[in-house]
């Protein structure tokens, strides 16, 4: 969920090149005051300073647990995203790779950058590879998309160290900028929505929604569990969040599966086919092993980037197009998520600079691409900051031991996928479509009542939305805005890194 928060709007134009010489009222009292602990813990205290943040070992701990319970839905998730037939792996091994992109991030945030941030997969671009570059694009496999993660991570790492970021942040309109969660929000609902069997491909209209007319013929009661438990699902994570209920994605999944079951199982007594069937490929697939999860990975996601990602099956022009533009959106999407939910989440808990500017922000950035780096090795998509953070660092959480603690909660979870296989695609849609929710609220940042502003952020989101592509969006809103500047008279507003980036979008739409 970490796409739903963007930069706030004063600050979208003063990027920081490196991090500032005012550190925060806690980094301060960091270098004088005295860990209360000796020994071992003593030294733990002193390198996450956790004393002298004026936390306790308790605080951040329970801080990593809420942050943990918040997004640990990423795994059944991104695993079910990934096991789609079309990517090529299963159910365990992307749950693993998942797993293991969660713990190196989230590790990192502790000893690297001793920051109260968790990482892991991120929600739309897992989205952004498996239904836009894997489905739409012929030719890819998925080792092959693991090549352009890695090269996303190695230029975040690169523009990171360079200070470049921030040209092409303002490279991008923004109108733009403002579209793109919106488009992502909208793009993730709308899959969840078709995972779930609630929009269904029928009829003139392409989509249509699920019919629960028990009086239609051919009506069957177990075709309509899927729609039914996951539009509740939905609505009880709503009803929790309200409540400020800690993991409300989490037990929203969790009580969408009981519920799938429990209304499936109650097909059974009357012998609903399509509610034995649900059984009968439990029966078929499930292993008690949880270390079958671990052989799968091993054989069909680790290294894989390094052993078949560069093998193309592609004509040199198109492959050196679809790398340029592919890479290029992979990195846009993740640069603007891991700044966006860096200044959400550490705002929440004071962890910002005399400046506003979250403190240790290039160790962060840091974090985040060498994380990105070690997911495409290990086989699942960018890794990034999740705003689910916010959680924890509202519960108390103030240094790397929540992060630490988060990771800890991970690597233990990787032995659990057998569990986490029973949770069907109805109960993780859940999570998907209310993502979607979470992530249209930058729709307010776009001006409207500018007719310029107001198509480009339009386009943006609704190419993503109607268009089934997230970069087609993206690209689509540029060279809008390209073309809107230049017949308003306002050439002088448009940069050359803008040119660029439109250029290389139109040469897409054109030649792929």
């Amino acid at each position: 969920m970490e796409e739903n928060n963007m930069i706030p709007q004063e600050q979208e134009t003063a990027m920081p090149e490196e991090e500032s010489a005012a550190p925060a009222a806690a980094e301060t009292e960091a270098e004088v005051a005295e860990p209360k602990h000796t020994g071992f813990l003593g030294k733990v205290d002193k390198f996450f300073g956790v004393t002298a943040a004026g936390s306790n070992f308790k605080a951040e701990m329970i801080a990593g647990l809420t942050t943990f319970m918040a997004m640990v839905y990423i795994l059944m998730v991104n695993a079910g995203m990934f096991s789609e037939p079309w990517v090529g792996l299963s159910y365990g091994a992307a749950y693993i790779a998942t797993a293991i992109g969660a713990i190196a991030g989230t590790m990192l945030m502790a000893f690297l950058a001793k920051m109260p941030l968790a990482q892991a997969s991120g929600m739309g671009i897992n989205a952004f590879i498996v239904y836009t570059l894997l489905l739409s694009y012929s030719g890819l496999t998925y080792a092959n998309c693991m090549v352009f993660t890695l090269i996303d991570g190695v230029i975040f790492l690169i523009l990171t160290a360079t200070g470049l970021r921030k040209k092409i942040f303002e490279a991008i309109p923004k109108a733009v900028r403002h579209a793109i969660p919106v488009g992502i929000g909208l793009f993730i609902a709308f899959i969840g929505m078709q995972n779930a069997g609630i929009i269904v491909d029928e009829g003139s209209t392409l989509v249509t929604f699920v019919s629960f007319n028990v009086l239609a013929d051919g009506f069957s009661y177990g075709a309509i569990i899927a729609p039914l438990v996951a539009i509740l699902g939905v609505i009880a994570i709503a009803i929790m969040s309200k409540k400020n209920v800690k993991g409300a994605i989490l037990w929203g999944i969790l009580g969408t599966a009981v519920l799938y079951y429990a209304l499936a199982g109650l097909g059974c007594a009357w012998s609903d086919a399509a509610c034995l069937g649900i059984f009968e490929q439990i029966g078929a697939t499930f292993s008690f092993n949880p270390f079958s999860a671990f052989g799968d990975w091993g054989t069909q996601a680790v290294g894989q980037v390094f052993v078949e990602g560069f093998v193309f099956n592609m004509e040199p022009g198109a492959l050196i197009i679809v790398l340029l533009t592919s890479a290029l959106s992979l990195c846009m999407i993740d640069m603007f998520d891991t700044i966006g939910t860096l200044y959400g989440a550490c705002s929440k808990g004071n962890l910002l600079d005399e400046n506003g500017t979250p403190i240790r922000m290039e160790r962060m950035m840091l974090a985040d691409s060498i994380a990105t780096c070690v997911g495409a090795v290990a086989g699942t998509s960018t890794v990034t900051t999740f705003v689910e953070s916010s959680a924890g660092v509202a519960a108390g959480g103030k240094t790397g031991l929540t992060a630490f603690t988060t990771g800890a909660l991970f690597f233990l979870a990787m032995f659990l996928s057998p569990i986490a296989q029973l949770i069907p695609g109805a109960a993780t849609a859940t999570a998907l479509i209310w993502v979607g929710v979470l992530m249209l609220t930058s729709v307010t940042n776009i001006d409207w009542t500018d007719a310029a502003e107001a198509i480009v952020g339009f386009l943006t989101f609704i190419v993503m939305l109607l268009g089934y592509s997230i970069a087609k969006g993206i690209g689509i809103g540029i060279v809008a805005y390209i073309i809107v500047m230049l017949c308003t008279g306002k050439i002088k507003e448009i940069t050359i890194p803008t040119y660029v980036i439109g250029a290389l979008f139109l040469l897409t739409f054109i030649f792929t």
